[in-house]
């Protein structure tokens, strides 16, 4: 599928029904308390991890935003929809919310302390996922916080009518969670725990933890390379207690390294 297609096709779907979805979610999680225990656990962890920017990417109309800001986390939303991003920033004008998408966020490495997107991604194809999940890891600091929430099982369908009775063009697909776990697994997270929402339901939902692991140094801290020796990061070996010179020219001693050996030998 088309990049560009699939995605025009869903922010015109969603412009189009974007006030009726507004009614429809704006009591959604007063009636879903697993999904606001999902939030408050998120949202402790994001705490626990020092604190931060938290992003809602695929936000809709705000009100998951809403809630984790008033959860104490400072949250701002982004969604590909223009309209849907004009609701949110109606009903929630203390918020912050963008235009943006999740298959090329526009935000820094590094930038956020959590990322949310919660049933966002079930109008992604498969084959733009790792691209997603790649960004999303990008843009999360090390160690900090996701939650996914998405729909389950093994199919895909055309949504041609939405909420309100307007008209949609957009593939709403459902995944295993498996399935997903193993695609963050690739893109560098650890996938911590997911739970089922009603699982006996005609529409399953899955809920999922995962956290960016640590970028990888630059450059590595000597490291002992046997008993009596000590490896810097070029590579030299020099007994124990004692580390190669890092600088070639920098030595104190007229002839001589601080490790003891001859200048040249460190240059």
């Amino acid at each position: 599928m088309n990049a560009d297609h699939w995605s025009a096709d869903t922010r015109t779907s969603y412009d189009t029904v974007a006030v009726s979805y507004a009614d429809h979610l704006r009591e959604a999680l007063a009636e879903a308390p697993y999904l606001r225990a999902a939030l408050a656990l998120f949202a402790d962890s994001v705490r626990a991890s020092g604190g931060g920017p938290v992003a809602d990417v695929g936000c809709g109309p705000g009100h998951v935003t809403a809630h984790l800001h008033g959860l104490g986390a400072d949250a701002f939303g982004i969604d590909l929809s223009p309209v849907m991003i004009d609701v949110a920033r109606h009903d929630h004008p203390h918020l912050r919310f963008e235009v943006g998408s999740m298959t090329d966020l526009d935000l820094p490495d590094g930038s956020v302390a959590g990322l949310l997107a919660f049933w966002s991604l079930i109008h992604v194809p498969d084959e733009a996922v790792p691209t997603v999940f790649g960004h999303f890891r990008r843009v999360l600091r090390p160690g900090g916080p996701l939650l996914l929430g998405f729909h389950v099982g093994d199919e895909s369908r055309l949504k041609t009518e939405g909420y309100g009775g307007h008209p949609m063009n957009v593939h709403v697909h459902r995944r295993r969670p498996e399935q997903v776990a193993a695609w963050l697994r690739d893109a560098g997270f650890t996938v911590e725990a997911h739970m089922l929402t009603d699982p006996d339901g005609s529409v399953p939902g899955a809920i999922l933890f995962a956290r960016g692991q640590s970028w990888p140094r630059r450059q590595s801290r000597p490291r002992l390379a046997g008993p009596d020796h000590v490896s810097s990061p070029d590579g030299r070996r020099s007994p124990r207690g004692t580390v190669s010179c890092r600088r070639p020219g920098s030595c104190r001693r007229p002839g001589r390294c601080r490790c003891g050996r001859p200048r040249s030998a460190c240059a």
